[in-house]
């Protein structure tokens, strides 16, 4: 399946919506207490009724009762759809704003099949009816924007991973490491997200987080944690294997360089990780879903990237592949440029100060 049809099927199916409704909110919030309050009077749907467009199609001539009374009717028809009523109307009698009240909540599947059902229903009523229709409204927003952030997730996650190849092979001039960089990032995300999803939306180990309500995740989360857990990845990549190739470079073999690059540089990864997660994780206790997803998401991420990832999966496939974790075609070695991160060549063309003689003698009096 191309990965444009599964971001799009995960983002109809569920997982995503684009801003939480009342029903993601705790059971002590104003926010939660409102919309059980609306569900219980009227019923879930009114807590994210469906605004109809109905615009006329025949030169300007204003729509008839006829045909909004036909137009209601198709509508009312659809499975899912619980009353329709006439919002309001423009002055010249041209378009009308229809409300339609589902049967579910606005973030149920049941709501996304009416929000479908009805612009199926589009083409129809445009041939019978000689009128128009558009759909707006929280559940049509939030299908519409969750579709196009899965268009564009796709080429997102490919795009910084081509760079994040491109960029570690020039740094580090070795095959293995940018690619187990990349495979590295790809778990991390794979396991944030899954954690995210048993946490949020299956409602695993809730009471942790003092969460007691479930919701779909966040679909502008994706975007957002991707990119920031990417540099922050790419950070830690960085401080860790730029030590360890420093030491290789200056003749220590491939599992000394390994041993001896995590000690100078894994606690410089182990601090700033701590900080970020202690940051990120502070947001996890907030009243607000999106804000509370996002700390949690991030949070989960950064401790699994850093710690189990760079500190614990790279070094240790570095140490086990030897001198494999280095090795690059002699070819593809002279076309790249030589960007000499460890400082040797600048270190060689500026030579060192000698002492002189009374700077000597001070030193051997002190």
């Amino acid at each position: 399946m191309p990965l444009t049809e599964a971001a799009r099927m995960v983002g109809a199916g569920g997982w995503f919506q684009w801003v939480p409704s009342g029903a993601s909110y705790n059971t002590d919030t104003g926010q939660r207490r409102s919309y059980d309050l609306v569900s219980d009077a009227y019923g879930p749907g009114y807590n994210g009724p469906l605004l109809i467009a109905v615009d006329s199609t025949t030169d300007g001539q204003p729509l008839t009762p006829a045909t909004l009374a036909a137009v209601t009717s198709d509508l009312r028809s659809a499975q899912g759809a619980t009353s329709v009523s006439l919002a309001g109307m423009n002055q010249a009698g041209t378009t009308a704003i229809l409300s339609l009240i589902p049967g579910s909540g606005p973030n149920d599947d049941a709501t996304k099949d009416l929000v479908t059902a009805v612009r199926d229903k589009s083409a129809q009523i445009r041939a019978t009816r000689d009128a128009a229709i558009g759909i707006a409204g929280f559940t049509a927003l939030a299908i519409d924007v969750s579709d196009r952030l899965a268009d564009v997730l796709p080429l997102y996650v490919a795009t910084v991973l081509g760079l994040s190849l491109i960029v570690l092979l020039l740094v580090f001039r070795s095959l293995m490491v940018p690619v187990m960089a990349t495979l590295g990032f790809l778990l991390s995300i794979a396991a944030t997200f899954g954690i995210t999803t048993a946490v949020f939306q299956w409602g695993w180990l809730q009471s942790l987080i003092g969460l007691d309500a479930t919701a779909p995740v966040v679909s502008l989360l994706p975007i957002i944690i991707t990119g920031v857990l990417y540099g922050l990845a790419m950070d830690y990549q960085m401080f860790l294997v730029t030590s360890i190739r420093e030491a290789h470079v200056h003749g220590a073999t491939a599992v000394n360089a390994t041993v001896t690059g995590f000690a100078r540089a894994g606690s410089v990864v182990l601090a700033a990780a701590t900080i970020m997660v202690s940051v990120f994780a502070g947001f996890v206790f907030n009243a607000q879903p999106m804000i509370k997803q996002a700390g949690f998401a991030l949070a989960a991420g950064i401790l699994i990237d850093a710690f189990v990832i760079r500190m614990t999966f790279i070094p240790a496939t570095m140490a086990l592949a030897q001198e494999k974790a280095w090795w690059i075609p002699a070819r593809l070695d002279r076309l790249l440029p030589d960007l000499d991160v460890e400082g040797d060549q600048l270190a060689q063309k500026i030579p060192l100060p000698h002492p002189t003689a009374a700077q000597q003698a001070a030193r051997t009096a002190g």
